[in-house]
């Protein structure tokens, strides 16, 4: 191979390899961003878990009728 032939590929190469560089850091970031809503959506789980509990669901013999009863 002449050196010319070498260095396009090199330079292909090194393309290539910058290419995934950049697509691997836009995937890492999108990860970091789903952990973080994961995080916030566990904490807000479980607020409403500690904060609803069974009060909000009351037996049906202490609902009230509604009014065309």
């Amino acid at each position: 191979m002449a050196d010319t032939e070498l260095e396009e590929r090199l330079i292909n190469i090194e393309m290539a390899l910058a290419n995934q560089e950049r697509v691997i850091e836009d995937l890492n970031q999108v990860v970091i961003e789903q952990g973080r809503r994961l995080d916030y959506l566990q904490k807000q789980n479980q607020y409403l878990l500690e904060n609803i509990g069974t009060e909000a669901v009351k037996p049906l013999s202490e609902e009230t009728p509604p009014p065309h009863y």
